[in-house]
């Protein structure tokens, strides 16, 4: 082990990867990170690999990618056999999902747009249980919304 390395307890690593200590433990678990070894006291100790492997899969989780996903990415982050047109594609599903939903979101703002503004021009100031947004609510979406 190199002189200089840095050994960080949990707290540290959690600290520095920006992440809770529920969230190492639970990623040890299910084997995104691997176990760490310990003191003879049984405090975990990190290294500065486990910061970089922690910190990546952070950022795929911050990205949205499922924790199968995650593991896929560990996988071929290094591998030396597979074709990274494996990680691209993985990605491209993605930002498909992603996409799709930004188009849902989109329809959704527009009917709660349309909500907000009928009540104003139709009930505002008026009795809650009148209020034309219930009854918008309560009416079937048009084929196509949410």
């Amino acid at each position: 082990m190199n002189v200089h390395a840095h050994v960080f307890t949990i707290g540290a690593l959690a600290k520095a990867a920006g992440v809770t200590t529920p969230t190492i433990r639970y990623y040890e678990e299910i084997g995104l990170l691997p176990r760490p070894s310990r003191t003879n006291g049984g405090q975990r100790n990190y290294d500065e690999n486990d910061l970089s492997r922690l910190t990546f899969v952070k950022q795929c989780r911050d990205f949205g990618f499922g924790i199968n996903q995650v593991r896929v990415l560990l996988e071929l982050s290094i591998s030396r056999e597979r074709d990274c047109a494996e990680t691209r594609d993985i990605a491209q599903r993605h930002l498909d999902e992603v996409r799709e939903k930004l188009d849902e979101l989109r329809t959704l703002e527009k009917r709660l747009a349309g909500f907000v503004e009928r009540c104003s021009v139709a009930c505002a100031g008026g009795p809650g249980q009148d209020c034309v947004i219930f009854k918008d609510l309560a009416t079937a979406a048009p084929c196509g919304c949410c």
